[in-house]
């Protein structure tokens, strides 16, 4: 796919990733790439973030949805940022009483700087 990490931080997460390798029969990106690349910048935003809390445990999906606006007809970032402090704090209180948590975290395909694709999954951590 040929994934490349951009910036990787417990509040932001770029990975930029060419069309070539990812490219369908109508020379756009294939949307099962797209889903899998926003899918695993929203999954790094959370592991990340949980390294840096020192929460150790495994980290799984349990839920996406994945919305293509226009076309990618070129190389692409996927882009996933933490906006709701008060939602993280809450996703690591409900890991350290209950031993899981559950947070819902969304991501963006931008094709020339601009939006093309939304991401939504829920994320579970298990300690």
């Amino acid at each position: 796919m040929g994934v490349r990490v951009k910036l990787a931080s417990p509040t932001r997460v770029e990975l930029a990733a060419p069309l070539a390798p990812n490219i369908n029969h109508h020379e756009t990106l294939f949307g099962g790439s797209g889903s899998a690349i926003a899918t695993l910048s929203a999954w790094t935003l959370v592991h990340v973030g949980l390294r840096a809390a020192n929460v150790a445990g495994r980290l799984v999906i349990q839920r996406n949805a994945m919305s293509y606006e226009e076309p990618i007809e070129g190389d692409f970032t996927a882009v996933a940022e933490r906006t709701d402090d008060a939602g993280w704090q809450r996703f690591l209180a409900m890991i350290e009483r209950r031993g899981r948590g559950r947070i819902t975290i969304a991501s963006r395909l931008l094709y020339q700087g601009r939006p093309a694709a939304t991401f939504e999954g829920d994320f579970v951590a298990l300690r």
